[in-house]
């Protein structure tokens, strides 16, 4: 099986690479249009600001790519972000591939900006969710989030409820760091592997 994680501007994509290689799964770290699409399984992590990373996509081609893969596509955190339709973060257009806005938390006392540790997902409705205990606990760290909508099939609560996990045909998506949320994340990043 050939698993590809996508190159592009954004952080945080080694502590994938350890996710990994801790259970032992192969990949290939690319930006390249041929290996992404020749893949079996696609990965498209990681950390940065929405209007930045649109602009790489777009001036690689990959904000075209991505949407037209017909393989299991999985994105994480910033990744699932510019999956959605648009970000307020700097008004971004993104890919459109859940036809969702991502909002930034509202101010609200009490609570911080960025929802950052660890909280519970729960009602889940994905495949990527096997054998995951009821309301387990994942690590989280952004300021925006996708609104609870017809593509959550996860979610979690913080200022209100948001989606912790988007489904859509073959495109998966967490806004959790899968990567580094302990055993439960592990499982999550295991059960994508065997789509």
């Amino acid at each position: 099986m050939k698993t590809v994680i996508i190159k592009y501007n954004a952080g945080n994509v080694q502590s994938v690479m350890y996710a990994l290689d801790r259970i032992g799964a192969g990949y290939l770290y690319t930006d390249d249009a041929d290996e992404i699409r020749s893949a079996d399984k696609v990965i498209f992590p990681g950390v940065g600001e929405a209007s930045t990373t649109m602009n790489y996509l777009r001036k690689t081609g990959l904000d075209k790519l991505i949407p037209s893969l017909t393989q299991p596509v999985f994105g994480t955190c910033i990744g699932m972000q510019l999956m959605c339709r648009f970000s307020e973060e700097n008004n971004t257009e993104c890919m459109g591939i859940f036809d969702v806005d991502v909002k930034r938390f509202p101010a609200t006392p009490g609570f911080k900006v960025p929802h950052m540790g660890w909280n519970n997902i729960s009602g889940y409705q994905t495949d990527l969710a096997k054998d995951l205990t009821d309301n387990a606990y994942m690590y989280f760290v952004h300021s925006y989030a996708a609104p609870v909508c017809e593509f959550t099939v996860a979610s979690c609560e913080y200022i209100h409820p948001f989606s912790a996990m988007l489904q859509k045909d073959n495109f998966y998506a967490a806004q959790f760091h899968c990567e580094i949320s302990g055993n439960a994340g592990q499982q999550i990043i295991e059960n994508f592997l065997k789509i």
